[in-house]
């Protein structure tokens, strides 16, 4: 990896510290440059829009594995969700299985079924705020539809093991949902290894496009299981008068997106795959090791489980003894140009692969 190179590409970094990738991803030239030229082709427009679906599903599905056809394109994660959660056919008695403290976008689409009849069960987490996987075992039946996880925790950066989870799933016949918001990019995930059926994201954070931009991939093992809530033209086979669905995930695309963002990302995909997850993932774990253990020298209160190392991701919690304290400390932060997330009563702080060991020693002798 030439941080030189990849640097370069990332404008922000040369008026910042960037630790702030688990909010949004910083625009790069390739994106800046294909959304520019697309605009660009808008002003002396002829002919038909030239965009392809193919050139985010192709690369997706090399990312995050399983084919083009298992991936529609959405506005984001929780639509993608949310479009799940209405098109499965639950019926009064079952229930859904959810971490607590969950993403909004993982929680309130399913907590809005219990108007149905519909439980929510929540998984316990341990008092480091890691979960184990037989908090859900412990939970699950045989009136489980859905066991529904985030790959990585937006409030604590805990990686949960996807594949013994979706093995938990299956032997109750349940759905294996994922909200991939903060994994897909930055942290390996295989769709068919981790035995995932649905998993829904976003463009705008560690898959480099911007806001708009998501997916949502559906596992042709159970695409027939699930409805559309809201087919537009992109769902099925063009007929006058006739509803004919895909027989893939296309039958969960609704109208028109919005094609400059989309051709855009295609370019951040690319930087993505030239990369490779797994150097993405390993700088991740560079980056963040030397955060953890200066916040640990400097005495601060961790919020992120530490104790296994598979289980952590590219994102650090931590507080001071005050979020009187902890507050002063991001305004201190921010006033220096190192830039973090104040989420809740912590400090979120989300190095990238174009962070440097440098960049994180300004950060540490901030605090």
């Amino acid at each position: 990896m030439d941080i030189t190179k990849i640097r370069s590409l990332f404008p922000i970094t040369k008026e910042a510290i960037y630790l702030n990738s688990a909010s949004q991803a910083p625009l790069n030239t390739c994106v800046q440059n294909k959304l520019e030229t697309y605009l660009q082709s808008e002003l002396n427009f002829q002919g038909k829009k030239g965009f392809n679906r193919d050139d985010i599903r192709i690369p997706l599905a090399n990312l995050l594995g399983g084919s083009p056809e298992e991936y529609a394109l959405t506005t984001s994660t929780g639509v993608g969700l949310g479009m799940i959660a209405q098109g499965i056919d639950f019926k009064k008695g079952d229930n859904i299985i959810i971490p607590e403290k969950e993403h909004w976008n993982n929680a309130f689409p399913w907590l809005h079924l219990e108007s149905k009849g519909v439980e929510i069960k929540f998984a316990k987490l341990n008092e480091d705020n890691s979960l184990d996987p037989e908090a859900i075992a412990k939970l699950i039946d045989n009136q489980t539809r859905v066991v529904a996880i985030a790959a990585v925790r937006f409030n604590s950066g805990f990686r949960p093991n996807l594949s013994k989870i979706g093995k938990i799933a299956h032997s109750k016949n349940a759905l294996f949902v994922v909200d991939a918001a903060q994994g897909a990019g930055m942290a390996p995930i295989d769709v068919v290894n981790d035995e995932i059926d649905i998993m829904a994201g976003c463009g705008f954070k560690w898959l480099l496009g911007m806001h708009g931009t998501g997916f949502l991939y559906v596992s042709n093992r159970v695409v027939k299981m699930i409805q559309p809530v809201l087919p537009g033209m992109y769902a099925a086979h063009i007929n006058y008068d006739k509803l004919s669905y895909h027989e893939t995930a296309r039958k969960f695309e609704t109208g028109t997106l919005a094609y400059p963002l989309f051709t855009a990302w295609s370019a951040g995909l690319d930087v993505l795959l030239s990369i490779g997850v797994q150097a993405v993932y390993e700088k991740a774990i560079e980056n963040t090791t030397l955060i953890i253990n200066g916040l640990l020298k400097k005495n601060y209160n961790l919020i992120t489980p530490i104790k296994n190392k598979e289980e952590r991701s590219a994102i650090v919690h931590f507080y001071a003894n005050s979020f009187e304290k902890t507050k002063a400390l991001f305004l201190k932060l921010k006033a220096h140009k190192v830039m973090v997330t104040l989420q809740g009563e912590n400090i979120r702080v989300s190095p990238n692969f174009f962070t440097t060991k440098e960049e994180i020693e300004v950060f540490l002798s901030l605090i």
